[in-house]
């Protein structure tokens, strides 16, 4: 239902991400174009035990370019876009999130959503008390020093897991378990993905919606 699509991404052969510009804040498609262009140079392989120091420093450099973005074309202020990235190296995968855009791995037919959401419903008490506060973003890039730093996760791979990343777009759209069910329903990812967007174009679809199905056939 967006007039203008806010959402970026990018899958390569080791690094594969999703941005999304923050609604309601200037310029959110130059914020997320900025990120996804600032992490493409580290889509290489490294080694797994450099994984979580690769990619969050990809993930400074990538708020650094916000504000370098900020200070030298001003209609730019106050743009901010949310991130979820994947970068893997043998048997070893390191997730990197700020904001709401999610990832989710499926493994032996059971989901675990692996990011957590960055909002004030996760942070607050009766945050649901409060009108509108409790799906506000808490933490997002937006060119700032404080407070923008990404949660790590590493995951250990397994052939046969498929993973999901996905912007809000998708995952408050769509239940959990209709996400479950349809990473289930074919082995073809890009099918997936594409019905997963269908999915969330049927429930509405009131934002961009951007999904990446990642599978595992073997590692090396």
């Amino acid at each position: 239902m967006r007039r203008r699509n806010e959402d970026a991404v990018y899958s390569g052969r080791y690094l594969f991400a999703v941005a999304d510009g923050l609604g309601g804040h200037t310029s959110g498609d130059v914020a997320s174009a900025t990120v996804i262009e600032t992490l493409r140079p580290d889509d290489r392989q490294v080694d797994p035990a450099d994984l979580p120091a690769v990619l969050g420093q990809a993930v400074y450099a990538a708020n650094h370019a916000l504000r370098r973005r900020i200070e030298t074309e001003s209609e730019r202020a106050g743009m901010g876009t949310t991130l979820v990235a994947m970068l893997w190296s043998g048997t070893t995968a390191v997730l990197a999130n700020v904001g709401d855009s999610r990832a989710y791995l499926l493994r032996a037919s059971e989901i675990v959503q692996i990011t957590e959401d960055h909002t004030y419903g996760n942070l607050v008490a009766d945050a649901d008390s409060v009108p509108n506060l409790s799906g506000r973003i808490s933490r997002f890039l937006d060119g700032r020093a404080d407070g923008r730093s990404p949660d790590l996760t590493t995951r250990e791979l397994r052939p046969g897991d498929r993973l999901l990343l996905c912007s809000d777009g998708l995952s408050s759209a769509v239940p959990g378990d209709l996400i479950r069910d349809t990473l289930r329903s074919s082995d073809d990812p890009e099918e997936v993905a594409d019905r997963l967007i269908t999915l969330a174009i049927d429930h509405g679809g009131p934002d961009n919606i951007t999904a990446i199905v990642i599978d595992v056939r073997n590692t090396l």
